[in-house]
């Protein structure tokens, strides 16, 4: 499938992930490409599964969303608390690459998650992933290691925006 750019008739919107919806971004996870673009190696289903319920759905202190792009899911986007700072991560599948839907999913997730800062630390080859995060404001401040690998950490300090992107 070939991606196309996001049309003004294409509706991004957000909503509550119910269990339904693991399925779909399991099989995002395992997406050979998002996996080398992340550096995040997918896991077997039954430990995404265990995670999802235990970890992200029955924790009140996560805040998770889907991202919906014309009734489609098209993946999600979820902060949550690492001792003493908040983070941000999301994951689409990938022919919503490319179309400005991350740009207004997170902008509209922004607008709800009201924690600051916020912290990210996307593998430093991702330069799409680098790009969204400075395109709605969040600010370099240093790197940090995964492993082998080398992340960037990006900080949004500012209050939410009242208008998306």
């Amino acid at each position: 499938m070939s991606e196309r750019p996001l049309e003004h008739s294409d509706e991004v919107r957000l909503r509550d992930v119910v269990e339904a919806d693991l399925e779909v971004f399991l099989a995002q996870e395992h997406d050979p490409e998002a996996s080398r673009r992340s550096r995040f190696p997918p896991r077997p289903r039954e430990r995404f599964l265990h995670h999802w319920t235990t970890r992200i759905l029955a924790d009140p202190t996560v805040f998770v969303q889907a991202v919906i792009v014309n009734d489609e899911l098209a993946g999600n986007i979820v902060a949550w608390w690492e001792e003493e700072r908040r983070f941000i991560g999301y994951w689409f599948g990938r022919e919503f690459w490319g179309r400005g839907i991350g740009t207004r999913a997170l902008t509209l997730f922004l607008q709800q998650e009201k924690a600051r800062p916020l912290h990210a630390d996307p593998y430093e080859g991702n330069t799409g992933s680098v790009r969204l995060l400075e395109k709605v404001g969040f600010q370099r401040s240093g790197t940090v290691r995964h492993g082998e690998d080398q992340h960037i950490m990006l900080i949004l300090t500012q209050p939410p925006s009242e208008h998306p992107a």
